[in-house]
């Protein structure tokens, strides 16, 4: 009977102990993979949100590796090719993405601007990146699901 005890307690406490390193193990979300624009929101300044769904005709992706990033863009109610290449780095909350180089739409963009940084949302399948005025409001997001 004590060995039978011996046992049982044995079992349950290397159970607990699995499950206590298992949760210590557990990683944060990473951005690492490819995403898929949902929606984009817009943010007005009496603090009302607009919600537009993506479609057939306003596809958005982002594929980020360790430390790069690309997006790419497809308008059919334009004749313009829009994507960026770059670096980034997610942080307290804030990605910030430093572009190389981009689509010759992307490129005016690029010189008056390299560095775009966005609060961020972050879950294992989703995140949320909502830019900032200098007055810390949101101004506008995008919603991404992942896609691989």
């Amino acid at each position: 009977m004590k060995t039978l005890s011996f046992i049982l307690c044995a079992t349950l406490l290397f159970s607990c102990n699995k499950k206590n390193k298992t949760e210590i193990e557990a990683k944060p979300p990473t951005l690492e993979g490819a995403w898929e624009l949902v929606s984009f929101l817009n943010y007005r300044d009496d603090g009302s949100v607009d919600t537009i769904k993506s479609s057939s005709n306003y596809k958005q992706m982002k594929m980020f590796s360790q430390t790069k990033v690309m997006w790419s863009r497809l308008r059919t109610s334009d004749s313009l090719d829009w994507f960026g290449v770059g670096n980034y780095t997610l942080k307290d909350g804030m990605l910030t993405e430093i572009l190389d180089y981009g689509s010759k739409a992307m490129e005016s963009r690029i010189k008056e601007k390299k560095k775009f940084v966005f609060n961020i949302m972050l879950d294992k399948n989703k995140f949320t990146q909502i830019e900032v005025d200098s007055l810390e409001q949101p101004t506008y997001g995008e919603n991404y699901k992942r896609i691989e």
